[in-house]
């Protein structure tokens, strides 16, 4: 019996890609639903770009792959008409203009508008002549944006995409395509190491690990499972009890613990009470003290 899920924008089931004497991918899987964006958090050499490169149909693996109902292995020039991919948002060249950078755009994506992505441009100084070795790094990211939102691709996949900008810039990224581009109809996939500043426009996180998918969780459930407690020395015992799978030292002699599942009544006895931000969980979660 077939076991991919159809309705999933991406499906996976026993995903396995091995380098030399490095297992990448360990027999993974996962599902992501329509109109989600997910952030897919990992440490360098975990598996996430080799993840991100089996579902644009760059390399060979093993296993059961469907991506928008289709195998990128066999049927990669039909499913990159309803994909954009992006990788870094200072991979235009300098020579081009906005101008050309429209067009070219037009010429290669069967889903991209052009009329979209100028009236994105409006307001702007991104001139048609201007050209990119003339912009700042702030202009540039507002062309990327108009030029991805003027796609109406149903996978958007974004990796890194603000890499080497500054915050206002990052966070201007952010917005955008949370106000003009997302909706039901379209999945993003974001994989970034600035976590703190995607967790509020993600609805679903993925960590991967070794290989494998360590945490697949929407956002919203987080808050229910995992409680950060912090700590008076004259605690610490009774919450060690209670097996946290992470613990840290603040200054003033405060202590941090992490709980995955404990009662939350008991652990407000202890101490104060939030929900863990997801870099912090991140980390606790890589350190090895919990699979």
């Amino acid at each position: 019996m077939n076991t991919m899920t159809t309705a999933s924008v991406v499906s996976a089931r026993g995903l396995r890609k091995a380098y030399k004497n490095k297992l990448a991918l360990d027999g993974t899987n996962f599902d992501i639903p329509a109109g989600r964006i997910i952030g897919l958090i990992a440490p360098n050499g975990a598996g996430k770009t080799t993840a991100l490169k089996a579902v644009l149909g760059l390399i060979p693996f093993e296993g059961e792959l469907k991506v928008l109902g289709k195998d990128p292995r066999t049927q990669r020039d039909e499913l990159m008409n309803d994909v954009c991919f992006i990788a870094d948002v200072a991979v235009l060249p300098r020579w081009i203009t906005v101008a050309q950078a429209i067009e070219f755009v037009a010429g290669v994506h069967p889903r991209f508008d052009a009329g979209k992505c100028q009236r994105f441009l409006q307001g702007t100084q991104l001139k048609p002549n201007l050209k990119v070795r003339e912009m700042s790094k702030g202009m540039i990211v507002q062309l990327h944006l108009a030029l991805v939102m003027a796609i109406d691709a149903k996978l958007l996949v974004l990796d890194e995409p603000t890499l080497g900008l500054d915050i206002l810039y990052r966070k201007q990224f952010y917005q955008r395509l949370l106000e003009d581009y997302f909706d039901e109809d379209k999945t993003i996939i974001i994989t970034t190491h600035q976590v703190e500043e995607v967790e509020h426009i993600l609805t679903d996180v993925m960590f991967i690990r070794d290989g494998k998918i360590s945490l697949n969780a929407q956002m919203d459930s987080l808050g229910e499972r995992y409680t950060e407690v912090l700590l008076n020395a004259d605690k610490l015992e009774a919450a060690r009890a209670l097996q946290p799978i992470d613990e840290r030292s603040l200054p003033f002699g405060k202590t941090v613990m992490l709980f995955d599942g404990a009662d939350p009544a008991r652990l407000r006895e202890l101490g104060e009470t939030r929900t863990p931000g997801l870099a912090d969980l991140f980390v606790a979660t890589m350190k090895g003290t919990y699979a």
